[in-house]
């Protein structure tokens, strides 16, 4: 690239990050919350920085090839952030920044370039915090699935069970499934695993697709380990065990087993 285009592509840089700086506050506001479900989004930007660096080299043997067709990434996505701004929905400003990035990729690199940085670009989608009215809706939902199905678990195990709302009884204790309980926080974080694993994976596209997709319901599924694993020893050694070290331990185990879980599927797919 010409150092003209350098400067060029320096300034426009410098220019829409102090255009977006109101929506990075919100952003790290919200991945630094307490009980955020998006601590994770400090690590986004770096897993995309770091896949473009290791495809330096391919990068280099692509012809630039600057495309006009930026201007209209660009442009949509400057005016999808300018809306926001005036509304203060920062939630669109930060899917608005996505296109702002693409719109930039084709004006100055190409098309070609493009296909090369895709993921990466599109990958920052897993920093950008979904509104708190879907997160919350999306959590009670999922904490109410998630009490009937380990509800149903417990019944099976022979240990009488019966669930009122998100509150799962049995003989001699109980347990609340609440919000940070719903499974909601490794719902995103294993999303953003599975289409990781998914990209640095040697399988084929559809098997790609399938490895993300599984992402779901194992992510569901350990969370139901979880609260089984929690209900039972409250019942079987006193509430008490059931909180404090086990219960955070628990919920590290959930990630531990999740991985596990997307490895098998992706060694399955082989």
């Amino acid at each position: 690239m010409k150092k003209q285009d350098l400067i060029k592509l320096a300034t426009l840089a410098a220019l829409i990050i102090i255009a977006y700086i109101p929506t990075f506050i919100w952003m790290y506001d919200r991945w630094n919350a307490k009980d955020s479900y998006y601590n994770h989004g400090f690590l986004v930007p770096f897993i995309s920085i770091f896949l473009i660096w290791q495809m330096r080299d391919k990068l280099k043997s692509i012809k630039i090839n600057p495309s006009n067709m930026g201007w209209l990434f660009l442009g949509a996505g400057l005016l999808i952030h300018l809306i926001s701004a005036v509304w203060r929905v920062y939630f669109s400003s930060g899917f608005s920044l996505i296109l702002t990035i693409i719109g930039i990729a084709l004006l100055f690199f190409g098309k070609d370039y493009l296909k090369k940085l895709f993921f990466p670009i599109s990958f920052l989608i897993f920093m950008i915090p979904l509104p708190l009215v879907a997160i919350a809706n999306l959590s009670f939902q999922l904490k109410i699935f998630a009490a009937k199905i380990s509800t149903f678990i417990i019944n099976n195990l022979g240990i009488r069970a019966i669930r009122e709302g998100s509150i799962i009884k049995t003989a001699n204790s109980y347990l609340i499934v609440e919000d940070p309980c719903s499974g909601i926080r490794s719902l995103i974080a294993l999303i953003a695993l599975g289409a990781l694993m998914g990209y640095l994976s040697n399988l084929s596209r559809s098997k790609r697709m399938i490895l993300f997709a599984s992402s779901i319901p194992i992510a569901i599924s350990t969370n139901v380990i979880r609260i089984v694993s929690l209900s039972l020893v409250s019942e079987i050694y006193g509430a008490k065990w059931a909180t404090g070290m086990f219960h955070t331990a628990m919920g590290l185990f959930v990630f531990v087993f999740a991985f596990i879980g997307l490895l098998i599927v992706e060694n399955t797919l082989k």
